[in-house]
């Protein structure tokens, strides 16, 4: 109390001598005059040193307690209360005031208006500060409203007597209700501990228990309850805090979204401290709870709790002595008020809101309980996370990519994918609804986001078509697109180098990044995009939008122990472990990762997917101790941003993706930005236009033969360059004439065209030699299609035709002259195994020194060979090499059979429909995939 109560004490006691002395006195003699003395000094006394001390201390109250005092007492508490009217003025109503604008709401309403059914609000909304508990007065004064703060603001200590525990129950009964009815069902969560009995306190609420509003922990087991809370709390400190923000509600503030419920725990006790295990805990929890949304609210739990933090303290009913009451120094450590609390001082006592009767609070229970089932009942429609139109696009990704994917306690779940969270790994089994939340995640970002705020690149590997809803339709029934898409890759199956390209055009795009970024300063990509703008910079290099790369069932791209599947995983490693501040995010789903070889042993891969996604029944998803998926129902999903340790575990109810206004995103995102380039579709199923990709070469003036589509993400034409130099020629390696004659046909064809167009002047001739009867009409329809002179040679005349062209060949060699100094002359052969059986050994010798000598002088080779063993026989020196054959095509050949075409260098491919293995020896030193296209034999 210090030295100024000691004072006051001091003078209580003399007082209570002087006025025992003068009143004996009075009585033994019967003066009047010496009890008015009496009278007169008591009245002196406590105008000097206060009528509230003297009420409310208990030995001194017992004397005031005379009857003769009764005068004195009245007419110093009446000029007190004059006095302290006038001086109050208008400042309950004002306060009243503050509090109905604090507590609006259920925060701070009637509780009879409670019974009927309005008042279930269904929006998180604005955070009331401050929650009602009843009706205070300053010593008698004007009544006013009073509240404290309690969610986002501060704990609750409540302290009761024997006498009014039950009261203290009902007060925290009616908050726990006030703020559960405030917002929607779902966003406050309330936890309940009893060290008495494990359905003691609080049995009104028990009914919350059916929708999970309210858990009811263990008696035994504190230490569980507060080991959850500070799970929660790491989790919001390393998620969210991590971000900038000191708390959820400077978060929500300043992003107008709360990606988290509140956690309520009430913990009741008996009036015993706790072990200092649990009571060390409890305190670690109040410091970091309100911050990370929770709350604690103790009844007669002793604890010394770190600020914020208020205390409602309980007084006894006028007439009950409290404990300990007549020990030393008790008197000036207890207020006797009616049923009252003290929250910050004696002077100030509110009388708590009166309790709902028990069938009361069950209904306005049972009412919350029905409105949760109903709003989790209406969680299949995902229009309601995706932003309202006038919304639509307008979000920035400077700082990462939020969008929410379903619901967690009442509140909107999220999946960031920034600095914090650079990837994501999604599991799920077959049917577990791994595809429905990867389209939602997209639908969701491409509603939020414009085109240079996020590009799309979308894979599907094992036949799947999700995303082909996404590109255009090839067929034309649909005219949009998504246009924040760039790459959209379905029906992929064993074509796995397309996700190689992928991964290297991501690290491609890592290092052009990297490099601008070390010009200016910056270390991620938010640094970079500001300095940019510091410096007015508009041009190409200031568009850096965030990258999202979703590779559905990924886990194929490293099947087998091969090339493929080692670059695919360094480029993997790689991209993950620099993506974060590139701005570059990879998105990896998979029915069970369990059989990925190729990534056993680098768990730095993995360590970089900070967000797991797990579905219902998913396998090594999460943690290896977190099996929490495994018990999940339908529809719902966990999902984890602290690299999958069970305590950032979030069950989030995943509604379903669709209905008209779901797919009404992607038109109306077409609309809004039409004019982004297409995106590049592989479609596994469906073999590239040739004309299309004839469009597409470059008109550089270099003669090129059309092969097909390269697998990279660009969609580039396969067209090699026949330039006249040494060794451009080209064969076509095949089995099947079905697919090789049209490929060799399409060849032939774009080589005219383009060196028509490169030598419009020219007197451009060509050869056709169908040697195999299979070749012969499709060389019919060649000739009938070529712009330029045509030559027809069959079997009878193909040795004389050899020998020709092997003169003409050293007779332009003997001239000096280049091969743009003569009339180019492509010989197109169909069938040239059968060479070897139809010409001499002077015969082999000239068509060699066509091969090797014709390029330079602009006599080029084009030919379709069976087999890969009697190419290499005609290529075989010391008069020819692998060399002058400087471009080959394979088509339905094992890779194992064209080892001799490449020096005896090993070379794993197993040969696919529609699909070729192209080696230009000008450019690659590996064979290269290539789509066959529509017209050269590719699939249809």
């Amino acid at each position: 109390m210090g030295r100024r109560s000691d004072r006051i004490r001091d003078a209580f006691a003399a007082f209570h001598a002087a006025a025992s002395a003068a009143l004996g006195s009075a009585e033994a003699r019967r003066d009047l005059a010496a009890r008015r003395h009496a009278e007169v000094l008591a009245e002196l006394w406590l105008r000097e040193t206060g009528h509230d001390a003297a009420q409310h201390d208990p030995g001194l109250a017992r004397v005031l307690a005379n009857p003769r005092f009764a005068g004195v007492l009245g007419r110093v508490a009446d000029d007190r209360a004059h006095a302290f009217d006038h001086w109050q003025g208008d400042s309950p109503a004002e306060l009243s005031d503050i509090v109905a604008a604090a507590a609006p709401g259920a925060a701070g309403d009637d509780p009879r208006d409670w019974s009927g059914d309005a008042g279930v609000v269904e929006a998180v909304g604005p955070v009331p500060e401050m929650w009602a508990l009843g009706t205070g007065s300053v010593e008698g004064g004007a009544p006013f409203r009073v509240a404290v703060p309690l969610l986002d603001g501060a704990h609750l200590q409540v302290v009761s007597t024997p006498h009014t525990r039950e009261r203290a129950e009902a007060m925290v009964e009616a908050l726990v209700l006030r703020m559960l009815r405030h917002f929607r069902p779902g966003v406050v969560n309330v936890h309940v501990w009893d060290v008495g009995q494990l359905a003691g306190a609080l049995p009104g609420l028990y009914p919350l228990t059916r929708t999970g509003l309210l858990t009811v922990h263990d008696p035994t087991r504190l230490e569980v309850l507060l080991g959850q809370l500070a799970d929660r709390i790491r989790r919001v400190q390393t998620r969210v805090l991590a971000e900038g923000s000191s708390s959820l509600r400077e978060l929500a503030q300043r992003t107008g979204r709360r990606p988290e419920s509140w956690m309520v725990a009430v913990l009741v006790g008996g009036g015993r401290e706790l072990p200092e295990a649990e009571l060390r805990q409890l305190q670690r929890v109040a410091r970091g709870g309100v911050a990370a949304g929770v709350v604690l609210v103790l009844l007669d739990v002793p604890a010394a709790l770190p600020r914020p933090v208020e205390t409602v303290t309980f007084g006894d009913p006028p007439g009950v002595d409290p404990p300990g009451a007549d020990a030393p120094g008790a008197a000036a450590q207890h207020v006797a008020a009616p049923v009252r609390t003290s929250l910050t001082g004696p002077h100030v006592l509110v009388e708590p809101d009166a309790p709902l009767p028990p069938d009361a609070v069950t209904r306005v229970c049972e009412q919350i309980v029905a409105a949760h089932e109903d709003w989790r009942g209406r969680l299949g429609a995902f229009r309601d996370l995706l932003p309202a139109d006038g919304d639509r696009w307008t979000e920035r990704s400077h700082d990462g990519l939020v969008t929410p994917i379903g619901v967690a306690d009442g509140i909107d779940a999220e999946l960031r994918l920034d600095d914090h969270s650079p990837h994501a790994l999604v599991g799920g089994p077959s049917g577990s609804g791994k595809t429905n939340l990867l389209l939602g995640w997209i639908t969701g970002l491409a509603a939020r986001y414009g085109p240079d705020e996020v590009e799309l690149y979308l894979l599907d590997f094992k036949e799947g078509v999700s995303f082909a809803q996404f590109a255009p339709d090839p067929d034309g029934r649909r005219t949009d697109r998504l246009p924040q898409a760039r790459l959209i890759g379905v029906n992929i199956n064993t074509d796995r180098e397309f996700g190689l390209a992928l991964l290297r055009h991501l690290a491609a795009v890592m290092r052009s990044r990297a490099e601008t970024a070390r010009r200016f300063g910056a270390t991620k990509l938010s640094e970079l995009r500001d300095e940019l703008a510091d410096q007015d910079i508009t041009d190409d290099r200031a568009r850096l939008p965030r990258i999202v790369a979703v590779i559905d069932e990924f886990q194929f791209l490293f099947t087998g122990r091969d090339a493929v599947s080692a670059e695919a995983t360094a480029l993997l490693e790689d991209v993950a472990r620099r993506g974060r501040s590139q701005g570059v995010h990879l998105v990896l789903a998979s029915q069970d990762v369990s059989g990925i070889d190729a990534l056993w042993g680098r768990s730095a891969i993995f360590e970089q997917f900070v967000l797991r996604v797990a579905l219902p029944r998913a396998r090594r998803i999460l943690a290896q101790e977190n099996e929490a998926a495994l018990t999940l129902p339908r529809w719902h999903a966990i999902v984890n941003h602290d690299s999958g340790v069970e305590h950032g575990n979030q069950v989030v109810t995943v509604p379903e993706v669709g209905g008209p206004q779901v797919r009404k995103v992607q038109p109306d995102a077409f609309a809004r930005f039409p004019d982004t380039p297409e995106p590049v579709v592989f479609d596994g199923a469906r073999a590239p236009d040739h004309d299309a990709l004839a469009a597409r070469l470059p008109p550089d003036g270099v003669p090129r033969a059309l092969l097909g589509q390269f697998v990279d993400v660009a969609g580039s034409p396969a067209a090699p360059e026949l330039a006249d130099v040494p060794g451009r020629n080209l064969g076509v390696i095949g089995p099947d004439a079905r697919v090789a004659v049209p490929l060799l046909c399409a060849a032939a064809e774009s080589y005219a065209a383009t060196l028509a167009a490169a030598r419009p002047d020219e007197d451009t001739r060509m050869v056709l030699m169908p040697l195999a009867a299979e070749a012969v009409a499709p060389a019919e329809d060649l000739a009938a299609r070529l712009t330029v002179d045509v030559d027809k040679v069959f079997a009878d005349g193909f040795v004389a035709r050899v020998r020709e062209l092997a003169g003409l060949v050293r007779d332009r060699a003997a001239s000096g002259s280049t091969g743009g100094a003569h009339p180019a002359l492509a010989v197109v052969v169909f069938g040239a195994d059968v060479a070897e059986t139809m010409l001499d050994r002077t015969g082999m010798e000239d068509l060699r020194s066509v091969l090797r000598h014709g390029p330079g002088v602009g006599v080029h080779l084009l030919g379709w060979w069976q087999g890969a063993q009697r190419l290499k026989t005609l290529l075989a020196p010391p008069g020819a090499a692998l060399d002058d054959l400087g471009v080959w095509v394979a088509t339905g050949v094992q890779g194992a059979d064209l080892t001799p075409l490449l020096g005896g260098a090993p070379l794993d491919w197993p040969a696919s429909p529609g699909r070729g293995l192209l080696l230009d020896r000008a450019r690659h030193g590996r064979p290269q995939l290539v789509i066959l296209t529509d017209r050269g034999g590719g699939a249809r």
